[in-house]
C-alpha cells in the first residue's frame, strides 16, 4: 500500500451545546451569547434561547465534542485495500478528548488528520475544548502561529475547491457526484443536539460519525482517482 495513505487519518467529530438548556448557562455566558445572536439572520420571533439550541454547538465556546471517529486505510489478511474504523464517544468531554490525544500520540509524527472542512472545524474545534478541559495539545493539534498553508493537514473541501475560496461543497453532495454511499439516511448533523439531549441516544450518533468519516476515506480516493474501497473491506467500529 502507498505510504501516503498509509500515513492519513481520516476523522469527523459531532458536536453539541455544552448544556442541555439555555437556562442551565451561567448568566456571565448568556451575556456573551447575547452578543454572538446579534449577528445572527433571525426568523420573526427568535429568541437567544431558540439560537442557543439551533446553533451553540457549532461555536466552542458554547459547545463540546461528544463522538470522534476515526479510520485509517490497512490491508486485511487477503493483501486487499481496506478501512478500519473507530469512534470516541463519552458524556465527558474531558475524557473523551484525553482519549482521544492518547491515540495521537501514539501515532507516527509523520501521521496527517484528514477531514472535510476539518482546517475549518475539527481541527480548531478540537484544539479549543482540549485547551477548555486544561489538556495540552498533541504534536498533531499544535500549530498555533502557523499560516494556513504550513499546516500539513489534508482538508477534503479544501481539495475540491481548488484554489477557489469562496466555495463551498458539503460532504453529502460530493458522495452524491461521486456515488458514494452517505450517511445522511437516519440523520443529518442538524439533528445531532436533539439526538443526543432528548433522545439520550449517544450511540446512534458516534454510528453517523462513523459512516461520515468512511465517506470522507471513499471520497479522498476519488480525488486521487482512485478506486472505492468494497463494501466488505470496511471495518466498522
Amino acid at each position: 500500500m502507498n505510504q501516503n495513505l498509509k500515513d492519513i487519518l481520516f476523522l469527523d467529530i459531532e458536536t453539541v451545546g455544552c448544556v442541555d438548556h439555555y437556562s442551565r448557562l451561567s448568566e456571565r455566558l448568556k451575556s456573551q451569547w447575547a452578543r454572538k445572536a446579534n449577528f445572527f439572520k433571525r426568523e420573526e420571533g427568535q429568541t437567544d434561547e431558540d439560537l442557543f439550541h439551533e446553533k451553540a454547538g457549532i461555536y466552542a465556546e458554547f459547545g463540546k465534542v461528544i463522538v470522534i471517529a476515526v479510520g485509517k486505510y490497512s490491508e486485511n489478511e487477503k493483501g486487499e485495500f481496506s478501512l478500519r474504523t473507530k469512534f470516541f464517544a463519552d458524556h465527558d468531554e474531558k475524557k473523551l478528548l484525553t482519549d482521544f490525544k492518547g491515540m495521537l500520540e501514539k501515532l507516527d509524527p509523520s501521521t496527517k488528520l484528514c477531514a472535510h472542512n476539518g482546517k475549518e472545524f475539527d481541527f480548531p474545534y478540537m484544539s479549543r475544548r482540549m485547551l477548555v478541559n486544561g489538556i495540552s495539545l498533541p504534536s498533531l493539534l499544535d500549530f498555533a502561529g502557523r499560516r494556513p498553508w504550513e499546516i500539513p493537514h489534508l482538508d477534503t473541501m479544501e481539495l475540491w475547491k481548488f484554489g477557489d475560496y469562496k466555495h463551498y461543497t458539503s460532504l453529502d453532495l460530493l458522495a452524491a457526484i461521486f456515488n458514494i454511499p452517505s450517511s445522511k439516511g437516519s440523520m443529518d448533523g442538524s439533528m445531532v443536539n436533539e439526538v443526543y439531549y432528548r433522545d439520550k441516544e449517544l450511540n446512534k450518533i458516534a454510528k453517523y460519525c462513523v459512516e461520515d468519516v468512511v465517506a470522507i476515506a471513499q471520497l479522498y480516493l476519488k480525488m486521487k482517482g482512485l478506486e472505492l474501497i468494497a463494501e466488505k473491506n470496511i471495518i466498522r467500529a
